[in-house]
């Protein structure tokens, strides 16, 4: 089981501690929101998500600790990714189904934030994101359009609850994009990022193991741009570890009519460098800026 869970306005909260470092690496366009649904989850569990959540033992001991994101099969659920290429910059479509534990596609699911299942496709470089929200078929064939521009390894994070289920999961497999590939890095560290002229502020120091506070800060043309709700919430934050790409997904503290500025609580267990990827709404429009975060190797506890 994942020791990642959820936060945010949705449990106990557990913290999310990366380092002093920050920065911003991509910055991805508008994704489409899809279809609202018109039930809403308060209680988002489980692995991926910060939230507290008490260890499962066996004979007295805890469960090895397996980051969200990174097995395809976990508490009995699988993911059967059936696209495991795409082309580069060429409209294509990631088709999947979730098995249970008889081995039959799974038709029935909490929905989280007005979604049945929240799909994260990222480069392992993790240059290129995309959060989509992909459509189910009677026979439990889940697919989404998207389109990748960069050749390169991919990963496929599939986050959801099974009907019944006392947990999230996140299960992950690969994905290829061929094409011409050239070798990128995630960029630099920075507090500021600007994406479609709105300019997004990192602000918090951040430190592994310890739990501390991330603040966006949404603005255009120097003035303060009051964040719209997007799935429930006035942003949400996916973090990816650099190198293993572990899964973490935030949610933030509340959901305030017209903030300008959304905070989040959140930990990480390791040192390392961390790919944040805030998604906010304003004017109607769903954008997505990314960061780096870097931990702080000499500050625990």
């Amino acid at each position: 089981m994942s020791p990642l869970q959820k936060i945010g306005a949705f449990g106990a909260a557990l913290a999310v501690s990366f380092g002093a470092a920050y920065g911003v690496g991509a910055l991805v366009g508008p994704f489409d929101s899809g279809s609202k649904s018109e039930a809403k989850q308060s209680a988002h569990q489980g692995a991926g998500h910060q939230e507290a959540d008490a260890e499962s033992e066996t004979e007295g001991a805890a469960s090895p600790v397996v980051p969200a994101g990174l097995q395809v099969t976990e508490g009995g659920y699988s993911l059967d990714l059936a696209t495991t290429a795409l082309v580069a910059d060429r409209a294509g479509e990631v088709r999947f189904t979730v098995r249970g534990k008889d081995g039959a596609p799974v038709t029935s699911y909490r929905v989280e934030h007005e979604k049945e299942l929240h799909l994260i496709v990222a480069s392992r470089d993790l240059t290129e994101y995309r959060h989509l929200h992909p459509t189910r078929a009677a026979d439990g064939t889940w697919s989404a359009p998207v389109t990748l521009e960069e050749a390169g390894s991919y990963r496929v994070f599939a986050d959801f609850t099974p009907a019944g289920a006392a947990k999230n999961l996140t299960l992950g497999s690969d994905l290829t994009v061929t094409g011409a590939y050239a070798a990128r890095q995630a960029p630099e560290p920075v507090r500021e990022v600007t994406v479609d002229g709105y300019t997004v502020r990192l602000d918090g120091e951040l430190v592994a193991g310890k739990g501390s506070e991330l603040g966006f800060t949404v603005s255009r043309a120097g003035r303060p741009v009051a964040l719209e709700p997007y799935l429930g919430a006035n942003g949400h934050l996916v973090a990816l570890r650099t190198g293993d790409l572990a899964y973490l997904h935030v949610h933030p503290h509340d959901d305030k009519a017209g903030a300008t500025k959304v905070a989040f609580t959140a930990d990480v267990p390791s040192t390392g460098s961390y790919r944040l990827f805030l998604d906010f709404k304003a004017d109607g429009k769903v954008r997505t800026a990314a960061f780096t975060a870097g931990t702080d190797q000499h500050a625990h506890g």
